[in-house]
């Protein structure tokens, strides 16, 4: 992550939110790229004045909205053939034991999965390709996505921010006191999101995968 952030802060702040944008994007239409790594570099150089946080935030959420929605179309198109060729492709991040337990989050919790799933590492790669294959209603669909891309950018980029900034403020005057209050509560903030987010995961790496009808939804 940090020669991630070193690499960024070359750049012009356009050319960082382009690229913050672009590989969210490619990483939400099913490619395992590290969008989450480039969301915190980008968001800790926003808290040195590098970069200005809502460029930072709305770039992520049009990167997971778009990334997303072109990955579920893609997904309904290709069905689940494309999803056994991603899954040669990327056997590490998209093999078949991946994708069952994403299947099975999806058979557990329709479209809250979509939502939470741009918390987990495995369904933020797969929640669009996989809703489109199992054919989940596509406004429900886009509700989800959407809600979940804003929440997941613009939350993590200003809980980064202002960690950032309130590090830095207390290190200056050393208020050790002050930061680790500062840290207890960004993580307290984001803690049941996160919680959540990891029961969609791990209620289902119990079960063996099941086929999900299509049109699935709850």
């Amino acid at each position: 992550m940090v020669d991630v952030q070193h690499w960024l802060v070359a750049l012009p702040p356009g050319v960082v939110y382009l690229i913050v944008a672009g590989v969210i994007g490619v990483e939400s239409m099913g490619v395992p790229l590290p969008g989450e790594i480039v969301l915190v570099s980008a968001a800790l150089l926003a808290a040195t004045g590098v970069v200005e946080p809502h460029w930072v935030a709305t770039a992520a959420a049009f990167g997971a909205i778009v990334g997303d929605s072109v990955g579920y179309a893609v997904g309904r198109r290709g069905g689940r053939p494309l999803l056994a060729r991603l899954g040669r492709r990327f056997p590490k991040h998209l093999g078949p034991a991946q994708l069952a337990r994403a299947e099975q989050s999806f058979a557990r919790h329709g479209v809250w999965a979509v939502f939470f799933g741009r918390f987990v590492a495995l369904l933020r790669i797969l929640a669009g390709p996989l809703a489109g294959a199992l054919h989940v209603p596509y406004r429900r669909f886009l509700v989800a996505n959407a809600a979940g891309g804003l929440v997941w950018a613009f939350g993590t980029t200003y809980l980064l921010y202002t960690l950032g900034r309130a590090a830095e403020h207390w290190l200056k005057d050393i208020s050790w006191a002050g930061l680790v209050l500062a840290v207890l509560g960004g993580v307290a903030s984001t803690w049941w999101l996160r919680r959540r987010a990891r029961r969609l995961e791990s209620t289902t790496t119990t079960d063996e995968a099941e086929p999900v009808a299509a049109g699935t939804d709850r």
